[in-house]
């Protein structure tokens, strides 16, 4: 995604292509966490950090924070 392809179809498109792999990937994020201990949180922040776009990120973050709630 680009600045330019924002608009909600473009959006909804990028979440369809992404979700199964957010998901994914926000359940191999949480499944360190007792692994890791207390180091888990600022692990899981870099790697949340380093992912790529910036949408997809977002994606994985709300993902890891459902997952974590429920």
């Amino acid at each position: 995604m680009t600045e330019g392809d924002d608009s909600p179809a473009t959006r909804a498109r990028f979440h369809r292509q992404h979700q199964a792999q957010a998901e994914a990937e926000a359940m191999r994020l949480l499944g360190q966490r007792e692994v890791m201990g207390a180091a888990w949180l600022t692990w899981v922040a870099a790697q949340l950090y380093q992912l790529s776009p910036p949408p997809y990120a977002a994606m994985v973050r709300r993902e890891l924070q459902r997952l974590a709630q429920g």
